[in-house]
């Protein structure tokens, strides 16, 4: 009860101002995504989606037939992020991702994914319109998508907690990620890691005398661009230990966040887009076991139109031992290089992998390495097999022309699909394959 309170007391403190214009991107990308999507069923189902979601969420008509919308890109999962892009590059660089955001932005940000994947949630397997097997609520969501945004997004746009069943141990080193959209003024959404999770299945509002972490992500807007504010809690038997929060910048232009959450036993690092927002040490309880991740939206109930989307989770553990696995060991394999959808273009949040492996490769100056590409089973082989050479290209050219390392000393080559190390029936086990190997030769 003490952290709702401080939690409502805390939002009515902030500013609830956002701009009309993102509102109106946001609804726009949601309202005609959902139609696009829904547009593969039946056409008698595909009307009762879209007249749900157009007019019960957005209060407005379904669009016709006809009417000549932009088309969303089709979803490949050998992109290692699910989001279009239309940007230029040179030799295979990207310049820019789909929000303008360049890689040289990235140049601090030091987050580096888990080691190995435990959980992937992409929502590919769920039907439109329907909300995800994989997760619980105590309230109600859908699956959507959303224009000029590739994949499917699970939409939270009423007040409650949602729960990903899948995620049933938070190891003492792991990594949580997510893809965030938003569209509200006074709203907040809530990522809980916490040990003991619910309580015979009811999904509580408080964390009572539980033990964890309490990440909140409020939307707002400022003079020079979208922002927010980050707020943080940390709890321990149901007592406040840490009660902070920090405001954050968005001037992409685009509503969109990535949120990186990074645990080291009891340290723990939050990033929003390439920033650096929070870096506790003494954040996790000693001794405490934390198996639990729930989403919580708080959504002001004068303000219908709110509303979140999230997707791309990805729960990684381990911490990389980079230098001990490449030059001891002979081989490192990472999935925190990312691209573009059916591209060799790289993913600015990819920076914090591609710096680890060039330190390496700048303090032991007489190591050669042999840089890997590799695909899930996705698509076309022949494609794919193309597709992890160009990646693994793109690799090498960015090694050499941002951290100065010697083209001479890498070579590549590119395997598509055909050495898998995870299962590609399985989200989780397609992400894990969907990788940059290094080979000391």
């Amino acid at each position: 009860m003490k952290t709702l309170i401080a939690f409502i007391a805390m939002a009515a403190f902030m500013s609830n101002a956002v701009a009309q214009s993102t509102k109106d991107v946001i609804k726009q990308q949601v309202g005609d995504g959902v139609k696009q999507g829904a547009a593969i069923a039946t056409e008698h189902t595909a009307d009762k989606v879209a007249d749900k979601v157009l007019n019960s969420i957005f209060g407005r008509k379904k669009k016709k037939k006809n009417d000549n919308q932009s088309q969303n890109t089709s979803v490949n999962n050998n992109n290692n992020n699910n989001v279009a892009t239309n940007t230029s590059a040179t030799n295979g660089l990207t310049t820019t991702d789909s929000s303008g955001t360049s890689l040289q932005t990235y140049s601090k940000y030091d987050f580096v994914p888990g080691e190995k994947v435990l959980v992937y949630e992409d929502f590919s397997k769920d039907a439109i319109g329907d909300f995800p097997v994989n997760w619980n609520t105590n309230s109600a969501g859908e699956i959507v998508t959303a224009s000029r945004q590739t994949g499917q997004w699970l939409m939270l746009n009423k007040k409650g907690i949602y729960r990903q069943d899948d995620v049933t141990t938070l190891p003492d080193n792991f990594t949580y990620e997510y893809d965030m959209m938003y569209s509200g003024d006074n709203d907040f959404l809530r990522l809980f890691l916490v040990s003991g999770g619910d309580d015979n299945g009811r999904l509580a509002y408080d964390m009572g005398n539980r033990s964890g972490v309490d990440i909140g992500i409020q939307t707002l807007t400022r003079g020079d661009g979208n922002g927010g504010v980050a707020h943080i809690s940390t709890y321990n038997d149901g007592n406040t230990i840490i009660d902070n929060q920090v405001e954050f910048h968005n001037t992409s232009g685009v509503p969109k966040l990535k949120i990186s959450v990074w645990r080291q036993q009891q340290r723990l690092r939050v990033y929003i887009n390439q920033d650096k927002v929070f870096d506790l040490p003494r954040a996790f309880a000693a001794g405490k076991v934390y198996n639990t991740a729930m989403f919580q939206l708080w959504s002001d109930p004068n303000n219908s139109q709110s509303k979140y989307l999230i997707s791309n989770i990805k729960l990684a553990a381990g911490a990389p031992d980079t230098r001990n696995k490449l030059i001891n060991e002979g081989k490192f394999s990472t999935t925190g290089i990312l691209f573009d959808v059916n591209s060799a273009n790289i993913k600015p949040e990819s920076y914090g992998s591609l710096k680890e492996i060039a330190d390496v490769l700048q303090e032991n100056a007489n190591v050669r390495v042999k840089i890997i590409g590799h695909t899930d089973n996705d698509g076309d082989a022949s494609m794919n097999l193309a597709l992890s050479k160009k990646r693994a290209e793109t690799v090498k050219s960015f090694l050499q022309s941002e951290f100065n390392i010697d083209g001479t000393r890498m070579e590549t080559d590119g395997k598509g699909a055909s050495e898998p190390v995870g299962d590609n029936k399985t989200a989780a086990g397609k992400a894990q394959n969907r990788r940059v190997e290094f080979l000391k030769i």
